[in-house]
């Protein structure tokens, strides 16, 4: 079985993604309302809304982790660096209008898929 620590860990982290993940969708909610376009914001929305999924799955693995058995530190480290890479950059985008931003969240997708995978491999691994 995966150590208890680790299982802490991720908890920590989830817990901690999910209260910025309100936080910026308030500011988003609030604070950008009047100062970007509803385009502008609706992308804005997408990365808080992939924030909150992937934050909520690294929860969800602080569960799994001690019950099952499984590894996942390959999908905890995805969706961190998914939510770092796609739901930040789609915030920066927004902020700052430059498309050098908007060019990376592509490869944050590709990482949230990559968690997914992985945490079914491991799934698929268990006896």
């Amino acid at each position: 079985m995966t150590s208890q620590p680790a299982a802490r860990q991720a908890l920590i982290l989830g817990t901690s993604l999910l209260a910025l993940a309100v936080l910026i969708g308030a500011f988003g909610a609030h604070g950008l309302k009047a100062l970007v376009t509803p385009e502008r914001l609706v992308t804005f929305e997408t990365g808080v809304r992939y924030h909150f999924y992937h934050a909520f799955g690294i929860l969800a693995l602080s569960l799994l982790q001690p019950v099952f058995g499984l590894r996942t530190s390959v999908p905890l480290y995805a969706f961190l660096a998914g939510i770092l890479l796609f739901s930040f950059n789609c915030y920066f985008y927004v902020l700052t209008d430059l498309k050098v931003f908007a060019m990376i969240v592509p490869v944050g997708g590709v990482l949230f898929v990559v968690g997914w995978v992985a945490l079914a491999v491991a799934a698929l691994k268990l006896r």
